[in-house]
């Protein structure tokens, strides 16, 4: 396993991480991912262990704190040989103190946590999305004061926008209070968004990228291509309103050269799309999900190799959109780029 910075910090996190969306079966979401248990959690956890894989991700809202609970009991013995990253912020119910970054949502929060991850400390608490209703000021200085406590060591965001990020870590210099490290965003060949503004932001500030849906919500298996009926038992039946929408024919261009770099690879699908993303500027981490352990282990495989020069400009040339303005006259060929070049 290669092991990666996690932006400015001076945390270490494995190139791959694992998502525990998918423990407890909770919703209709969740409920979809799957419904994995304590026995079963436990395996999965043995098996990313024993290749290097040290991070969890999980929050408080997935599956109502039955994922949290779970990883907690099936890390219990092992606490110190794994980071625990988990993120609160959106609805867990419908009262007006269940929602948002408050202090006193914040600090209730991570107290619940703790005792559902059965541990004293969470490395990364991650804030699962911007509080427009809370003084960025309030925030921090509640994190701030639960990083003094010890119970936070690290803290970042996820699912903010370039102002709202930046807007973080200029109040967190002002004040001396801890940045956020992380930045735990949606991005993957249909979905590339994240490369227009939030990566350069992340270049120019030293925030770690956590990729979360790395596969597109589940179009980058291998198993959805032009022609093909959706798989009975794909999740996208149920889940696919709740991520962005893809256009058909673009995301089966990307698809066509994936089956091409896989017959010269030796590789899956999910393979390569994986490998695509950790070459990626500021990706620290790709979360990668399992429902069982043949999924795990094939996940695991993206790491270790390394696409070339021309399979990568393929993939890119594939999966390429016109960015949104102003973002489209920087990736274009004009003056424009000459005096600010994208990233990639």
């Amino acid at each position: 396993m290669d092991y990666r910075q996690l932006g400015a910090s001076g945390l270490k996190v494995p190139a791959l991480s694992f998502g525990c969306g998918t423990f407890g079966g909770k919703g209709p979401l969740f409920g979809a991912w799957g419904d994995t248990d304590v026995a079963q959690a436990k395996r999965l956890i043995d098996i990313c262990l024993e290749a290097g894989l040290t991070l969890f991700d999980t929050a408080d809202v997935y599956s109502e704190g039955a994922s949290e609970a779970i990883l907690g009991e099936a890390l219990e013995g092992r606490r110190n040989a794994a980071l625990i990253s988990t993120k609160l912020g959106l609805p867990i119910g419908e009262g007006p103190l269940q929602a948002g970054t408050s202090r006193r949502r914040l600090i209730e929060g991570v107290e619940a946590a703790l005792k559902r991850l059965r541990t004293d400390r969470i490395d990364l608490l991650q804030l699962h999305a911007f509080d427009a209703g809370t003084p960025v000021e309030e925030v921090l200085k509640a994190l701030d004061d639960l990083v003094g406590a010890g119970k936070l060591l690290y803290v970042g965001a996820s699912n903010f926008s370039g102002w709202q990020m930046m807007k973080s870590l200029a109040t967190s210099e002002r004040h001396g209070w801890p940045r956020y490290v992380a930045h735990q965003v949606y991005y993957s060949l249909v979905g590339r968004d994240y490369e227009w503004e939030l990566m350069p932001l992340g270049l120019d500030q030293k925030v770690g990228a956590m990729v979360w849906s790395p596969l597109g919500w589940g179009r980058l298996t291998g198993k959805i291509r032009r022609g093909v009926a959706l798989p009975e038992k794909s999740r996208l039946h149920d889940s696919a309103a709740f991520g962005p929408p893809v256009d058909d024919e673009r995301l089966y261009a990307i698809v066509d050269v994936l089956d091409a770099l896989a017959a010269e690879t030796d590789k899956s699908v999910p393979q390569i799309a994986l490998n695509w993303l950790l070459a990626r500027p500021t990706v620290s981490s790709v979360i990668i999900g399992a429902r069982n352990e043949e999924q795990l282990r094939q996940n695991l495989g993206a790491v270790g190799w390394s696409l070339t020069a021309e399979q990568i400009a393929r993939l890119d040339a594939a999966s390429a959109t016109t960015p949104a303005y102003p973002h489209y006259p920087y990736w274009g060929e004009g003056g424009f780029r000459q005096i600010n070049p994208p990233p990639v």
